[in-house]
């Protein structure tokens, strides 16, 4: 059953694809980046580590909305038995890119959604990517447009980064930090519907 009155929508998060995929959805948030510190979590499972970090995110500016719905999220690369965030410079994301070309890795990304009752839910989801074998000139002229370095994994599957995918197995808004299939079935069971919110 949905609720008489929409609330505030709050994105504790400053990734520009993820407004942009909830602002493509018809929800229109206010940002308000939590700034936590990640280096808090030694957690080495990727579903576990991007769960706890996104409720970490959502946990930490609830408080400041407490008649809102507060969503965190949180994504890294899973790739031959380590988890990737985002590059630590440009050298890093060309290293990281040799050994990906031609090979697939896994975005997961945790969503957590604080409801002005305080309930709150927690879930993450996986997405399959397999990247095309480039060469070493394109993945540098790729590193050197700088938008890699901004994202989980070293690539940007809504940016240059496109060209670069051969394919993608599960949840296409999930590999850019946000499943809007699985945030629609939260906020339903939450007793809203996301066209309350276009």
């Amino acid at each position: 059953m949905a609720t008489s009155s929409r609330p505030q929508f709050v994105l504790a998060s400053a990734s520009k694809g993820r407004r942009l995929l909830l602002v493509g959805a018809g929800i229109h948030p206010f940002v308000c980046p939590s700034n936590f510190d990640e280096d808090q979590v030694p957690i080495t499972d990727p579903p576990t580590y991007v769960a706890t970090l996104a409720r970490c995110k959502a946990e930490l500016v609830a408080p400041r909305f407490p008649s809102a719905l507060v969503l965190g999220c949180d994504s890294v690369m899973a790739f031959d038995g380590k988890v990737y965030g985002k590059p630590a410079d440009k050298n890093d994301a060309i290293a990281r890119w040799r050994l990906m070309r031609g090979k697939m890795g896994a975005i997961h990304t945790g969503h957590a959604l604080i409801a002005p009752s305080g309930q709150l839910l927690v879930r993450s989801a996986v997405t399959y990517v397999y990247f095309g074998d480039i060469d070493d000139a394109t993945i540098a002229a790729y590193v050197d447009t700088g938008e890699p370095l901004a994202c989980a994994g070293a690539f940007c599957s809504d940016g240059k980064g496109a060209l670069m995918i051969e394919k993608i197995e599960g949840c296409h808004s999930n590999v850019i930090g946000l499943s809007l299939p699985l945030l629609r079935a939260m906020l339903e069971q939450l007793g809203y519907r996301a066209t309350e919110f276009w």
